[in-house]
């Protein structure tokens, strides 16, 4: 698999990065991280992750594999939590998602950029997945009014200097991203924006002259829209539309991922 170099950051990672959002769903324990494992043989070398994903039981499985694995990258978030956080049991986890189904409140996550709360999160990511360091760790769904940007400015360079994070920004949708860039442009260094192939929402970040090194949602965005595409096709138009960027891809079939592998072999 191709890599690059993120724009802005010391990292250079596979063109897909695996996304670990629907990990939980992928069966058994030895499955997920049967699947994790695989990705790294098919050629991924840096993970997406997320406190809320799996409600933490995501970024404890990747910690198992990245173990074995340190030459491998992450990128964690903070800002959405785990509703009955992220230490619950297996079996508390899958209870409270299928009780979700029926009550969604029962499995919503928690918007909040306290900043001591973000200061305990990281410890718990940095815990979870067996790491000292995290290489990329993005504001989670940010907006401009809920986060006071100096103090978070100041946090992050902080624990860049102490070396527990790499590189930090924001992963959220176009339209949260934009009034970041307006007031806080220092705040958001690495942008890991949400896109499609027909709505080509990062367009007006590249208008201005901040191509996303990061970007995901294509698979999503072509189903929602009914456009019978092969994931294969969708995901190599991504690549060819952001061509100096990663794409999240995430899957929870194993041999799904020698296509993946195959489609980002052939861009460079």
């Amino acid at each position: 698999m191709h890599s690059v170099r993120l724009a802005g950051t010391p990292l250079e990672c596979s063109r897909f990065i695996f996304g670990t959002a629907s990990l939980l769903s992928a069966g058994t324990t030895r499955q997920r991280l049967s699947l994790l494992d695989a990705a790294l043989e098919h050629g991924f070398t840096h993970f997406d992750t997320a406190p809320y994903y799996g409600f933490g039981l995501a970024e404890r499985d990747l910690g198992r594999v990245l173990a074995r694995r340190p030459a491998a990258t992450v990128t964690s978030k903070v800002g959405l939590y785990s509703p009955g956080g992220e230490h619950q049991p297996t079996v508390s986890i899958l209870l409270r998602k299928a009780a979700g189904r029926l009550v969604r409140r029962l499995a919503r996550p928690t918007l909040s950029f306290d900043l001591a709360r973000a200061r305990h999160s990281l410890d718990g990511s940095l815990k979870r997945l067996r790491r000292e360091r995290l290489d990329l760790f993005l504001l989670h769904e940010a907006e401009r009014g809920l986060l006071e940007a100096d103090e978070w400015r100041t946090w992050l360079e902080d624990e860049v200097r102490g070396g527990r994070v790499r590189a930090f920004g924001v992963a959220a949708t176009v339209a949260r991203i934009l009034p970041l860039l307006g007031a806080c442009p220092a705040l958001v260094p690495v942008l890991q924006a949400e896109n499609s192939l027909a709505g080509r929402e990062a367009d007006a970040l590249v208008a201005l002259g901040r191509a996303p090194q990061i970007s995901y949602g294509y698979v999503s965005a072509a189903l929602r829209a009914g456009h019978p595409r092969p994931v294969p096709q969708i995901l190599a138009d991504a690549l060819d539309l952001l061509p100096g960027s990663a794409v999240i891809v995430s899957t929870k079939r194993i041999e799904r991922l020698a296509q993946y592998a195959a489609v980002a072999g052939g861009r460079s």
